[in-house]
């Protein structure tokens, strides 16, 4: 038998940690091959780690709220079939390093040798790494890292403030507290079942259902974090979504110069389209709503205006233009801000895309879109709307040339001219639409052009079957 080290596989997309949410097994627990042993959370999305051996869990390496570097050992398994003869052997796809167990064994954790799963270490990028907290010996090289000591039982920390000590301090571990601040709850309301009354995550969930709260959709802002009396400031840690998307938003407003054009329109009929289509027999089970109609509008208006869908290569100094539609969805939830796309949206039927769409803000309502569908996309859509806002100045998401935003639709009055030429001012339902774009790639006429013929086609969709 040996024990192998289980190390944090590399998520993809330049990321270089992810925080260990919870762990499902513990201690002494069997596994068998795939067997979902962690759930972590990297910059972009919460994933679920399998376990690559069958054996047995020798020691957790690492604790839930810790933030761990690619490539980092996080667990230890005691694996089935497995001795010092095929150390080496297992490496390639073995996802980890072996440590013989037994009279005369060295453990090789410090070693040279690394045997990741093809994709597991760090990958190049831009994002930078964490410096390693680790003693120096007197000969200048790092000593091996120790495994860490197990998880003492959480203790009630004084709470000091301005009014005073406060004892009452409710016990949970890291990753339940920032549940519940997530959820905008207080522990002190919570009931703890735990032992020595320590608040688990079910308390916490079983409380959210207890008091009726409900899920909300990927675009519901994000819970207001709690504040206690006496104190005057609340610190939020920078990590994880809200991490990456503060970074890709500076870089993507300091390289491409943006311009915003606005446009109002009458989108009166795009609303009696959506009314029936919702009856349609083949709309079913799909959620018909204006930003499905809008989504289809953005790809038949890139068909027309294909330098729209493209990217500034600036190694190479070339424009790409792509051909193809990865329409990115710009969706807001408890863990930040996400930019998730269809991939090959403009291939699609109403009917194709309106699912996508579903499942699209389905996941992300559920904080489990993986990297890959945040990946290469082409233009974005981000609808403000939904909070009731008319309209914004968005910030085009890196490496795309423009975004579209979709604000609220409201019952205005309008000026409509019948076919004698007599004009007359009628309730319309009414919205804006503003378009960022790259002005490195994308000059006044072309992003013009662009929006003009996605609001011509919420003014009158029965132009799609012109333009289609």
């Amino acid at each position: 038998m040996a024990v192998k080290l289980f190390k944090l596989p590399d998520p993809g997309e330049g990321l270089v940690e992810a925080d260990i949410v919870t762990w499902k097994v513990k201690v002494g627990d069997q596994v068998k091959t795939n067997d979902i042993v962690v759930e972590i959370e990297t910059a972009k999305s919460l994933v679920e780690l399998p376990i690559p051996w069958e054996g047995t869990v020798v020691e957790l390496l690492v604790s839930e709220g810790d933030t761990v570097d690619v490539g980092a050992p996080i667990v230890s398994i005691d694996v089935v079939g497995s001795d010092r003869d095929d150390e080496h052997a297992s490496a390639p796809g073995a996802g980890g390093d072996s440590v013989p167990t037994g009279p005369g064994s060295s453990d090789e954790a410090g070693g040279e040798r690394v045997a990741n799963l093809v994709g597991y270490g760090p990958s190049a990028g831009s994002t930078s790494r964490r410096a390693r907290k680790a003693a120096a010996r007197a000969d200048g090289q790092e000593q091996p890292r120790q495994a860490p000591a197990p998880e003492p039982e959480p203790v009630a920390e004084p709470d000091v403030s301005p009014v005073g000590l406060h004892a009452d301090r409710p016990l949970a571990k890291p990753p339940v507290r920032k549940l519940a601040k997530d959820l905008g709850i207080d522990l002190r309301q919570v009931t703890a079942s735990g032992p020595d009354g320590i608040i688990t995550r079910a308390d916490v969930e079983g409380f959210t259902a207890g008091s009726g709260a409900s899920e909300g959709d990927a675009s519901a802002a994000r819970p207001a974090p709690v504040v206690r009396p006496g104190e005057r400031e609340t610190r939020i840690p920078i990590k994880g979504v809200r991490k990456m998307t503060a970074q890709a938003m500076v870089g993507s407003a300091f390289t491409a110069p943006h311009v915003t054009e606005f446009i109002t329109v009458d989108v009166t009929r795009t609303m009696e389209l959506v009314e029936r289509l919702k009856g349609e027999r083949d709309f079913r089970d799909v959620k018909v709503t204006p930003l499905l109609v809008l989504a289809k509008a953005l790809t038949l208006a890139v068909r027309r205006n294909p330098e729209i869908n493209a990217t500034w290569d600036e190694q190479a100094q070339e424009i790409v233009v792509k051909n193809y539609v990865n329409l990115g969805i710009a969706a807001a939830t408890p863990r930040g801000l996400v930019v998730p796309n269809i991939k090959d949206a403009d291939a699609m039927s109403l009917r194709d895309l309106g699912v996508a769409l579903g499942e699209l803000v389905s996941t992300a309502r559920d904080g489990r879109t993986p990297p890959s569908d945040m990946a290469g996309g082409t233009i974005t859509i981000t609808n403000v709307g939904v909070f009731g806002v008319d309209n914004g100045t968005p910030i085009i998401n890196p490496g795309e040339a423009a975004i579209l935003c979709f604000g609220a639709i409201r019952k205005m009055p309008w000026v409509v001219t019948d076919e004698h030429g007599n004009d007359a001012i009628v309730p319309r339902q009414v919205t804006q639409l503003s378009l960022s774009f790259d002005h490195r790639l994308v000059d006044g006429d072309l992003g013009s052009r662009f929006l003009a013929d996605v609001a011509a086609l919420l003014e009158d969709p029965a132009r799609a079957l012109v333009w289609g």
